[in-house]
């Protein structure tokens, strides 16, 4: 980071401990599986798990919760996802060929309804796996089947099957009924998680080639917005969801070493270019400015052509990939408080006055028992259509009434990163994820040191 960095205000300190909270209060403790939203939790995610295991040692770290329960809390999850039933059948499973269902039944980890068989959803489970397996590294014999677990977790997966269509490219994944989604991870994006995850695997990992096809796509992600320079992906999850395990900073792979640059600090122009949207503020949304920003996947009013705060008639979305920047560019002046604070190691300076405004102005509204909930429009103020989800607050306009683990996640990791970098610090021992990255091409920084 530039400069000394930015002391927190005490209000991280409550966001860090009711986004905690969401995992440690909504998860059901004999299985460790965690709602994808709450508070009408259908199914549980797997991602969402992937990001309660990274919690857990968090909240040890702050003074949470004891070692011992997150310990308990983190086997329980790992025998689940060790002895979970495994098999091409449509029902009655919870994976196949290693990877897992996007989602899972809360109760008996089923397959939820017709869920695919998601390779990045494995790719964030296995991400808070491994990071479990590298921080409960004692000798207690629990920490001891934790890391055991893991490693049964991790090399049952079979890479090669998921780059059936078109190799070295990994699909998007499979459904029992229809077979692969005919669509590939390709692009700068969350697919950097996956073909990491699949690098590092103990048993057949992917080639180095995965990576270098990967990278070779990022051609037209290249590209300047809001006057920065940077490889895009119009949704800021995506310049989030890897560098909450891999510490970026210093380190290289040939494409972003070509650029001048390293990820984390592609990541951080992403930030600053979303700021300087709001400012400039082109669609004329209400509320958007220096200090109210950030958009990425969330929920949204519904997918809906009617009048704005102002009458003039716009569309609108339901839960959608919204964003600045390319390759696809949507923004229906739906807010979410997670693009902002999970950005918060890249640019502290901007990330800091976002969330104490969007509290101070909207907190009444938009923050609550588990923080902030996922998402918020001032601009939508239409109380005569039916919305997909959340409700028409009077006075304000349009919140969502529910919170989404894979928000609360990347909040908690995060804020820790920039405390203390524990998740950094603690996944730089991890050999898988060394290994990952040395196969990818990546030198320099803390990979230098042994």
């Amino acid at each position: 980071m530039v400069s000394p960095a930015p002391p927190l205000p005490p209000l991280f300190d409550d966001l860090q401990r009711r986004s905690f909270d969401y995992f440690w209060e909504t998860t059901n403790p004999s299985n460790g599986l965690v709602p994808d939203r709450w508070p009408n939790p259908p199914f549980a995610s797997i991602a969402s798990v992937g990001f309660a295991l990274t919690a857990y040692p968090v909240g040890v770290e702050r003074g949470y919760i004891s070692r011992a329960q997150a310990r308990a809390r983190t086997l329980a999850t790992a025998r689940f996802f060790r002895d979970a039933p495994q098999g091409p059948e449509a029902t009655g499973k919870a994976g196949y060929k290693g990877f897992f269902y996007h989602f899972l039944d809360m109760n008996t980890g089923a397959r939820f309804d017709k869920t695919e068989l998601s390779t990045v959803d494995t790719s964030l489970l296995l991400a808070g796996l491994l990071f479990a397996q590298a921080y409960f590294d004692g000798a207690d014999p629990e920490e001891g089947e934790i890391r055991t677990a893991v490693d049964t977790i991790a090399t049952r997966i079979d890479w090669a099957w998921a780059q059936q269509n078109r190799p070295p490219r990994i699909t998007l994944g499979w459904h029992p009924e229809t077979g692969f989604i005919p669509h590939d991870w390709v692009g700068y994006n969350e697919a950097m998680l996956v073909v990491l995850m699949g690098l590092g695997a103990p048993n057949k990992p992917l080639a180095p080639s995965a990576w270098t096809d990967l990278t070779a796509t990022y051609g037209a992600s290249w590209s300047r917005t809001q006057g920065y320079d940077y490889l895009n992906f119009q949704a800021m999850f995506a310049h989030q969801y890897t560098h909450q395990w891999v510490d970026f900073r210093g380190i290289q792979d040939p494409y972003i070493q070509a650029k001048g640059i390293d990820y984390f600090e592609n990541s951080r122009r992403a930030t600053y270019a979303q700021q300087a949207y709001a400012k400039v503020n082109p669609m004329r949304w209400k509320g958007y400015g220096e200090n109210v920003w950030g958009i990425t996947a969330s929920d949204g009013p519904g997918d809906l052509n009617v009048p704005d705060f102002a009458g003039e008639l716009r569309q609108f979305k339901d839960y959608y990939s919204r964003g600045v920047g390319l390759p696809h560019p949507f923004d229906d002046g739906t807010l979410a408080p997670t693009a902002a604070a999970a950005s918060l190691p890249f640019a502290p300076e901007l990330v800091i006055p976002a969330v104490e405004e969007m509290h101070q102005k909207y907190g009444h509204v938009i923050y609550a028992k588990y923080g902030f909930l996922d998402a918020f429009n001032p601009s939508f103020v239409n109380t005569q259509v039916k919305l997909s989800d959340g409700r028409v607050a009077p006075g304000f306009g349009w919140v969502a009434t529910d919170y989404l683990g894979i928000d609360q996640g990347p909040i908690v990791a995060m804020i820790e990163n920039y405390r203390s970098e524990l998740v950094w610090r603690t996944m730089r021992k991890s050999p898988y994820l060394r290994r990952a990255l040395e196969r990818a091409g990546f030198t320099g920084g803390w990979l230098t040191a042994q």
